[in-house]
């Protein structure tokens, strides 16, 4: 709310009219996403842990991860790699086979991504959008400027709450 006073006393007193229209429609429609998204997803990860579906815990590194996925510059010797690739290859397609989710399944999962609140919060951006370019109110630097700001604002104080906690833990 605050930063969203800022920018209306900030487009008022050094621009006109039409760069108050576009950074409120677009920063409203950003928020309105941003928060959408996160409700969402946080739905999501308390239903998994209601439901005790936890991620895979692997002991490699992402950077490890990213540069050898299949772990084939591992310690082991060359003889053993190649029993081993042929062996987790025929594991890897039994697993695959055993994986083949239904429709229902898929559909359970992609709750958070279709969420009513995330489509509504779509629509109002794509319709805030619209309407703007129709009325010739359109000024693209001013609307993108304010489509990022809900996502600064966020990661700030996320790092805030964070930084927080940490000093807690601290003390």
């Amino acid at each position: 709310m605050i930063v969203d006073i800022v920018l209306i006393l900030f487009s008022i007193l050094f621009f006109d009219i039409k760069m108050l229209w576009n950074t409120q429609i677009g920063f409203l429609s950003a928020s309105l996403v941003m928060l959408a998204s996160m409700g969402s997803y946080k739905r999501m990860v308390d239903a998994r842990v209601e439901k005790s579906i936890l991620a895979i815990d692997d002991s490699r590194d992402t950077i490890e991860k990213l540069e050898d996925p299949y772990d084939l510059y591992s310690e082991a010797s060359k003889e053993e790699r190649e029993k081993e690739i042929y062996d987790t290859l025929k594991e890897e397609k039994a697993r695959l086979k055993r994986q083949r989710r239904s429709i229902m399944q898929t559909a359970r999962d992609t709750k958070a991504a279709l969420s009513l609140h995330r489509i509504v919060a779509y629509v109002v951006l794509v319709v805030g959008f619209f309407y703007l370019n129709r009325h010739g109110l359109l000024d693209i630097p001013s609307y993108l400027l304010a489509l990022g700001i809900p996502s600064v604002v966020i990661v700030v104080l996320l790092f805030k709450e964070k930084e927080i906690q940490i000093k807690d833990t601290l003390q």
